[in-house]
């Protein structure tokens, strides 16, 4: 299971996930274990960090195929290493992006 992302780590209201960008409200939500959601939450997303998330969400679905399709739109090799890991880094590059963009 990955690691719990708390509101406080996005400094967002815990009432409106919709604060979140798409790709780090996917992955909060994939962390409370609801993976319909999260994968609702990047689907319509065009962003690369989307495709990221998106293809981590099938890969966890042990959708091979369909995860490297989304590897490849996001132009990131596809992943290997244990899902928690893969979370957590997705999620780590995600948070940096994100402060680096408000600053």
């Amino acid at each position: 299971m990955p690691p719990q992302l708390t509101f406080d780590t996005f400094n967002s209201d815990p009432t409106d996930l919709n604060t979140l960008p798409n790709p780090l409200r996917a992955l909060w939500l994939d962390s409370t274990g609801d993976w319909e959601a999260a994968h609702r939450a990047v689907q319509d997303d065009e962003t690369p960090e989307a495709a990221w998330v998106h293809a981590y969400l099938h890969r966890k679905e042990d959708d091979a195929a369909n995860a490297s399709h989304w590897y490849a739109r996001a132009s990131k090799p596809v992943c290997s290493d244990a899902l928690e890991v893969e979370w957590k880094n997705i999620a780590e590059s995600l948070l940096e992006m994100s402060k680096s963009s408000s600053a």
